[in-house]
């Protein structure tokens, strides 16, 4: 079990805030990682950084970023390493989707907004994978060990969902990025820095829940039922499913595992409906 050991290894998750950003620090600081949140409203990185360092007995701090903003990215990552002193690992969760830039019965693709378009596209591409892989992972390469980036793709990398365009783009673009840095980062340091990515299936977050439930009665939409139906384990996951596959790749144990997406979905990417 060594191999899964993250002792010493220094974490830092964008979109350290949300349902999942919060439990995947909580799974690696359970692994030993000491763990930096980062997220756009610091009161709550904090709040998560308490509730970790207290329960786990890892060093945690919370830091505010948006990752939008690449002087905001160069910023933070300039105080996490005033505090952590180097960059092991970094999970880049930040992502999300709007209503504008979603169709409906009463939006149709020719009504989205196109701005709402490029902001759902930057903020799960560039905000997402792109530019916090750049600053933060040039700090990666000072480290005799190298560093892991671990990106967070979407069951819309195998096929595209309805009702999500910039989403479902960005998402699989997200995914092919991964599969570039991987081997840009191969053929530049060998394997000194691996990039890979999780794709979850159904998980209920804030981002989604309006898209699968009703406000008023927490009942499941058609889409909701939908979605259950296409999922032969009949549920929606847990935050804690992903913790597994996400130390598998921060750690030793897939210290030759790079440029690959794994889901994370109950089954719901291999079920053809029939």
């Amino acid at each position: 079990m060594q191999l899964f050991d993250l002792k010493g290894k220094n974490a830092v998750i964008l979109g350290g805030g949300g349902i999942l950003g919060t439990s995947m620090a909580e799974g690696l600081a359970k692994a030993g990682a000491a763990v930096a949140i980062c997220d756009l409203k610091k009161e709550i990185t904090l709040d998560v950084a308490d509730r970790i360092g207290e329960k786990f007995g890892v060093k945690a701090k919370g830091f505010g970023v948006d990752a939008m903003n690449i002087d905001s990215l160069i910023s933070t990552c300039k105080d996490v390493l005033k505090e952590f002193k180097s960059i092991d690992i970094l999970v880049n969760a930040v992502g999300g989707n709007m209503k504008d830039a979603t169709t409906s019965d009463t939006q149709s693709f020719f009504d989205l907004s196109g701005s709402a378009l490029k902001k759902v596209i930057d903020l799960n591409l560039m905000a997402g994978a792109i530019l916090p892989s750049q600053i933060f992972g040039r700090e990666m390469v000072n480290n005799a060990d190298g560093g892991v980036i671990i990106n967070i793709s979407s069951m819309n990398y195998y096929r595209p969902l309805t009702r999500t365009p910039g989403y479902s783009a960005a998402k699989a673009a997200v995914s092919n990025f991964t599969q570039w840095l991987a081997v840009d980062m191969a053929r530049a340091f060998g394997d000194k820095i691996r990039v890979n990515a999780i794709a979850p299936g159904f998980f209920l977050t804030d981002q989604n829940r309006y898209l699968l439930t009703d406000p008023e009665t927490g009942e499941l939409k058609p889409r909701g039922n939908q979605i259950i139906q296409h999922t032969p384990m009949g549920r929606f996951g847990d935050p804690e499913d992903l913790i597994g596959t996400l130390i598998w790749l921060a750690s030793d144990a897939s210290k030759f595992v790079t440029g690959i997406t794994i889901p994370v979905d109950g089954g719901f990417s291999s079920y053809s409906g029939v």
